[in-house]
């Protein structure tokens, strides 16, 4: 065997040995091995180098679901890819499409097939058309599948190897310590041929959580990541993945099998001939996010968090300082790993990162905003009882129409604001689809669906959204026109490079302000942005800019004399100033 092979078997033995202590590891690793690389397939010679970044400046993402557009007519992933095509071509280079696959409920997430397609969407060959324009995301749903799907069913028969593919616990256990994104009772009942039992629902009663203890699921796991990757999928976003171990008696959150598990699957991608990036989904508090970078050996991109609540709160309070605080507190991401920036998501806003974050009056204050601008909150159970708000479900855009204040004519300026400052932030911006196309609160989805989050999943009918996309005075077309102008520049500019210096300002309290500069140190790019309705006027030498360079705002072309004239930001102006165009 190469001896770079050995070092392959050696990494992935040690994992195994950690995780599961019961099993023969060199065994396992052979399975492990077999799962992820199939006959007819090989790993890399050696691992992907930590410094062999996948992703630079020109990356972005939009996050859209595969029926997002629709008109009776053609199949949603072929009107998708012609949107993708047609207006986001230039813009975005990646796209995430949410779970794709047969489901049951919560749009996607309670997948009855990993292994196909949803025939209402299309099929495989219209995913791998899209992944063959764009870098494709998709989801690996591990935590849970859908209690109608083929698994479960076959767990209630006595089939194996599925009789143990779930994870089961008695109501007597003491439970009190689980940490839950839901209100729902935990433990599900349910008859089986073996009798009746009761099984573990982090989410819901139709979303059962898989029992990562069995080997055999994980090794399930990593064929179904095999198929992905095959079909084109090279960002793979581990959905709920902090919750896939399980020990009762503890909060059954981030437990270190959870990172082995992480840290094996980093380990099959850095030696997989294709590049694939993991991406990990833990809505959680700003420390327990960041723990999933590892010691640069997890994932190579985890979610900005916190960013959605605190951007939102900057717009709705006409001020940065609690924005520019956490900014200043956040660590430089590991080299080989980035950020993925956002606001708005299939979900709505996540509150809890902004623990710790903003006080508990902000807290409610935004809550308050949201709703009074049309927004509805969905809560999560607390341990040892009681609720609190787990997230704001609205638009964006809705989000947008409202201040602490009340409502003004700078709807369109504070939407735009706060998606210049996703794109401005060291890491990768990302962009739900109903952010670009600036939708309203869908208050008739929530009413048919009676689910809080479809205020925010609204399909659109493709030829209505074009012909709104045609109208230069429509909301869709002012903001998606913009931002698409914006992301354009932004792609040209080497200090926007994921692991460019980042560097938080100094600044009036109503200006979020960073310092940006490449890593060959050729630009800088002083951006800023103003979240009030307030014009700002930053005196002279507020930004400390090089002497003897010329500067520009590369947002309005203008040429730019900070230390002699100071800066003026009109209501939710951003600027870019640099010294190189």
């Amino acid at each position: 065997m190469p001896k770079i092979a050995v070092k392959l078997r050696h990494r992935l033995r040690d994992l195994l040995q950690r995780i599961y202590l019961d099993r023969d590891p060199d065994a396992l690793t052979d399975e492990v091995l077999r799962a992820f690389w199939p006959e007819g397939r090989h790993p890399r010679a050696r691992a992907r180098r930590a410094e062999a970044v996948l992703w630079s400046q020109k990356d972005s993402v939009l996050i859209t679901y595969g029926d997002s557009l629709r008109d009776g007519v053609y199949k949603p992933l072929d009107l998708l890819r012609d949107f993708l095509n047609t207006r986001m071509a230039g813009v975005v280079n990646g796209v995430h499409i949410l779970p794709f696959f047969p489901f049951t409920s919560d749009d996607g997430f309670a997948v009855t097939d990993y292994r196909k397609v949803n025939p209402s969407l299309g099929d495989w060959p219209d995913i791998t058309r899209i992944g063959e324009d764009f870098h494709l995301m998709s989801d690996l749903v591990l935590n849970h599948v859908s209690s109608q799907g083929t698994w479960f069913n076959a767990y209630r028969q006595g089939q194996e190897p599925y009789d143990k593919f779930f994870f089961e616990a008695s109501p007597d256990d003491d439970l009190s310590a689980v940490v839950r994104p839901r209100t729902t009772p935990l433990l599900q009942e349910i008859e089986t041929v073996n009798g009746k039992r009761h099984v573990w629902c982090t989410f819901s009663h139709d979303q059962v959580d898989l029992d990562f203890r069995n080997p055999e699921v994980l090794l399930e796991i990593l064929r179904i990541i095999r198929l992905h990757v095959d079909m084109g999928v090279r960002i793979i976003r581990l959905d709920a993945v902090a919750f896939i171990w399980k020990v009762v008696g503890t909060p059954s959150i981030h437990l270190p099998e959870t990172h082995a598990i992480i840290q094996l699957l980093r380990v099959l991608t850095d030696f997989a001939t294709e590049p694939v990036i993991l991406l990990t989904e833990t809505n959680v508090p700003k420390a327990e996010n960041l723990s999933y970078f590892g010691q640069c050996n997890e994932a190579h991109w985890i979610y900005n968090f916190p960013l959605p609540p605190l951007i939102l709160h900057a717009m709705m309070s006409g001020e940065a300082r609690h924005l520019s605080n956490w900014s200043r507190a956040m660590p430089p991401a590991p080299q080989g790993c980035t950020y993925l920036n956002f606001t708005a998501s299939h979900d709505g806003v996540g509150m809890r990162p902004a623990e710790g974050l903003l006080p508990d009056d902000q807290i409610a204050k935004v809550i308050q905003t949201v709703q009074e601008a049309g927004g509805l909150a969905s809560m999560r159970a607390l341990p040892g009882g009681g609720t609190a708000v787990y997230e704001l479900n609205t638009t964006w855009f809705s989000a947008m129409a409202r201040t602490y204040q009340g409502t003004d004519d700078h709807q369109i300026a504070r939407m735009l604001a706060s998606q210049t400052i996703v794109m401005s932030l060291e890491g990768v911006p990302a962009f739900y689809i109903h952010a670009m196309l600036a939708t309203p609160n869908d208050h008739e989805g929530v009413a048919r669906r009676g689910m809080n989050r479809a205020i925010n999943r609204h399909r659109w009918d493709y030829p209505e959204l074009n012909a709104l996309l045609a109208d230069p005075d429509s909301d869709q077309s002012i903001v998606l026109t913009a931002l698409s102008d914006r992301l354009k520049l932004r792609a040209k500019q080497p200090a926007f490079h994921p692991s460019a210096v980042n560097f938080t300002l100094n600044l009036d309290d109503r200006v979020f302000g960073i310092w940006r500069q490449s890593p060959d140190r050729s630009q800088s790019i002083f951006a800023l942005h103003n979240v009030s309705a307030e014009t700002v006027d930053l005196p002279p030498r507020a930004l400390n800019l090089i002497a003897d360079e010329d500067w520009y705002d590369l947002l309005s072309g203008e040429a730019m004399h900070p230390e002699e004239d100071g800066v003026t930001l009109a209501p939710y102006q951003c600027r870019w100033i640099t010294n190189r165009r």
